[in-house]
């Protein structure tokens, strides 16, 4: 286990536009392997604070193994980053210097077969990140019907293949049970096949995981709560590997940072509008060639950091 996690992405970038404060109280809303953890709490002081979450409990536990020279500083959450705000009020804790949010799946998650995240081996179909929820994979493939599955498909995995992929799922399981990776990667490959087959998995499998975690609507509900939870001057970075979660942050970002609001028409003047960010990155900051040839898993990454006013 000591292995199963990778490099932490744009370390160094998450550094710099964090701006740590030796003395701060920072939030790492992605646990892991305790990567960015380990880079933010060894610049931090004896008075300094770190606050991490994790849905995962093999993530906790591997995190408190590797930064168990610092639990006098760190607090580990066992929770869904989304409740930020709520978790941290639980602690007495009222603001924060800054979050990181490095979102996806772990290196570890994806190569431990029994969790069922990769299309590359074969286990009972999961996919949760915290294995005390009752949704899982299984069920969404066995149960959903084929308008939701097809939903699925598009709007998370952008799929072309969706509405055929989803009507061979539903018929498949009238006659068996879909229960392993390799059950539903043989549908995939009997509608796409050839040179476009892994791509479909990928996006399948993506658009699965994000399903069974909520991943998007939980991204939505962490970012407000970040924003409330930042004092002046803290500073939110957030790594992003999809086009859907870039476009979350992006728009996010975006619609906080505004000074007017429009009206809606060219008859009524835009109205004035308090930005509570400041946004650092205007344009996203992507992995180097010599950081994708060490983690290729980290080519798509895209970081977004912004300044609470």
């Amino acid at each position: 286990m000591t292995d199963g996690y990778h490099t932490p992405v744009l370390r160094d970038e998450v550094l710099h536009y964090l701006q740590l404060i030796p003395d701060g109280t920072y939030v790492d809303g992605t646990l892991g392997g305790g990567g960015h953890a380990e880079s933010i709490i060894k610049k931090l002081s004896v008075r300094g604070r770190l606050i991490a979450f994790d849905r995962d409990a093999d993530a906790i536990r591997f995190a408190q193994q590797r930064l168990e020279n610092f639990h006098e500083q760190i607090v580990f959450v066992q929770d869904n980053f989304s409740h930020i705000k709520k978790r941290l009020s639980d602690l007495d804790t009222q603001e924060v210097h800054g979050i990181v949010l490095d979102l996806g799946v772990s290196s570890f998650q994806i190569d431990q077969a029994s969790r069922g995240f990769s299309f590359q081996r074969n286990s009972r179909l999961d996919m949760r990140m915290d294995r005390r929820q009752t949704l899982d994979a299984w069920t969404v493939i066995n149960s959903y019907n084929q308008d939701k599955l097809v939903d699925i498909f598009w709007k998370y995995g952008e799929e072309l293949n969706s509405r055929r992929i989803a009507r061979v799922i539903v018929e498949k399981r009238k006659q068996k049970q879909i229960d392993t990776t390799h059950d539903l990667n043989a549908i995939v490959e009997r509608v796409v096949g050839g040179e476009f087959l892994q791509k479909s998995l990928a996006r399948i499998f993506q658009a699965i995981r994000i399903e069974v975690n909520r991943e998007l609507e939980s991204l939505e509900s962490a970012l407000c709560d970040a924003v409330d939870v930042l004092r002046p001057s803290g500073r939110l970075v957030v790594i992003a590997y999809h086009s859907l979660e870039d476009r979350i942050v992006k728009d996010f970002f975006k619609k906080e940072s505004r000074k007017f609001l429009p009206s809606g028409s060219k008859y009524v003047p835009d109205q004035p509008a308090e930005p509570r960010l400041r946004i650092l990155t205007k344009k996203p900051i992507t992995v180097g060639e010599k950081e994708t040839v060490q983690n290729t898993r980290a080519r798509s990454a895209k970081l977004r950091a912004a300044e609470r006013i």
